[in-house]
């Protein structure tokens, strides 16, 4: 097939993270070459007529999308799906409806909460002085946007003394979180990710073998949490000693076990597709508590959820294939040529 690999337009700043959008790129093509596909990398541009004209030019059977952001703003991932529904393509992974209501943490927590999964407690800027601080002490002040720790420093998690001092705080730290940010009740605890990979034929996806993150050398005072440091700066304590294992021992297997249930309810909450990752901290009592839920989480060769394939015995390019194949690319594929001219007009306000 001939397969639009569909990555977000970098930010001028061309930051770490985005950078590693670009592997992925390269990396998922490869496999797709290997695979005797025909790969053509379309970047999305702001500029929607000049993607959708590309799309138009390649006639893409399939797009693999890898959009995670564009011009570095995470809070318009939405945007890349929303275009190829108009234009009646079909890609991989989730759905417009699932990467808007997963990309927005907010949202997403509150729809956590009205399935009766357990989140930790959180406050925005508009809502504090209207819950109890108790529950807040310490937090955590993360984006609502912008994901891959963006923002995230081991400064992050504060003490407020009051509703007033954290709104405060909230608002100082704006910039660097993209915008709008929120504060979480700061979990003490273990960290894990769970991956999700659509099985064909199953409403269930397959759990990958679960990975826990952990926190080696981290003396007292020193937070716990997966920050900035400890996904992108190689050369960083935090990079050093944030060690993803696979390896539990027999007492941790009905903990597993429920991380796998609750992980797989995330799943049909948010009607996800293609595959995911579900990231937990479990609290000193053993209870999980769901951090985010992660849509097309990245694949770079070095990412948690190939990893966790791995441990599957799945080889990357056997990991594309299966994301190749999921629900979403089982619509009726048309090629660009056969496309209503005129939804495409709309969708780019001609």
């Amino acid at each position: 097939m001939r397969i639009a690999v569909l990555y977000g337009q970098l930010s001028l700043h061309n930051t770490t993270d985005e950078q590693d959008g670009l592997v992925q790129v390269e990396s998922v093509s490869k496999a797709l070459t290997a695979l005797n596909h025909d790969p053509a990398p379309v970047s999305f541009s702001l500029d929607v007529k000049e993607t959708v004209k590309a799309l138009t030019d390649i006639q893409p059977s399939v797009v693999f999308n890898l959009v995670e952001s564009i011009d570095g703003r995470g809070h318009l991932i939405h945007l890349a799906p929303s275009i190829l529904d108009a234009l009646n393509l079909p890609y991989t992974g989730a759905g417009t409806d699932a990467i808007y209501t997963t990309s927005n943490k907010v949202l997403a927590k509150q729809l956590l909460r009205g399935a009766r999964i357990p989140t930790p407690a959180f406050v925005t800027p508009e809502d504090t002085g209207q819950k109890q601080l108790s529950s807040f002490r310490p937090c955590i002040i993360k984006s609502v946007w912008e994901h891959g720790s963006i923002g995230i420093s081991t400064n992050s998690v504060v003490f407020p003394e009051t509703f007033d001092q954290l709104a405060l705080e909230m608002e100082r730290r704006r910039p660097q979180l993209g915008g709008a940010c929120f504060a979480e009740a700061f979990v003490e605890g273990r960290e894990f990710n769970l991956s999700l990979l659509a099985q064909n034929g199953e409403s269930l996806p397959q759990v990958l073998p679960p990975a826990e993150i952990r926190f080696e050398n981290y003396t007292q005072g020193r937070h716990r949490i997966v920050d900035y440091k400890a996904k992108w700066e190689s050369e960083s304590f935090e990079y050093r000693n944030t060690v993803r294992s696979f390896d539990f021992p027999t007492q941790d297997r009905p903990l597993l076990a429920k991380l796998q249930k609750i992980a797989r309810e995330c799943w049909k909450v948010f009607n996800l597709k293609g595959y995911a990752r579900v990231d937990f901290r479990v609290d000193g009592a053993g209870k999980p508590w769901v951090l985010e839920v992660n849509t097309n989480p990245c694949i770079a060769p070095d990412s948690g959820f190939v990893a966790a394939a791995q441990q599957a015995g799945m080889s990357f390019q056997h990991v594309i294939d299966r994301i190749l194949h999921g629900p979403v690319t089982q619509l009726e594929t048309r090629r660009c040529s056969e496309f209503d001219t005129f939804s495409w007009k709309i969708a780019v306000n001609e």
